[in-house]
C-alpha cells in the first residue's frame, strides 16, 4: 500500500505532499524537501519520530 505525507502537518502552510511505495522511500523524499525548503539538515530521532507520526496510507 502506498504511503503519503503532507508537510503542512509539520510546517503549517506548506503545500508539499509526497507519496511512495515504502516508508523508507517516503522518508527520503521528506528529508530532501525539508533540507531544500525548510533548511532542516539535521534529522534527529525526535524529528524522524514526528515525521513518521504524520505518515498515512494513501
Amino acid at each position: 500500500m502506498t504511503k503519503s505525507i503532507q508537510c503542512a502537518d509539520l510546517f503549517p502552510g506548506c503545500e508539499f505532499q509526497a507519496e511512495a511505495e515504502t516508508e523508507e522511500a517516503l522518508l527520503q523524499k521528506a528529508a530532501a524537501h525539508a533540507a531544500s525548503v525548510h533548511n532542516v539538515t539535521e534529522l534527529t530521532d525526535e524529528i524522524v519520530a514526528k515525521v513518521k507520526g504524520c505518515i498515512r496510507d494513501a
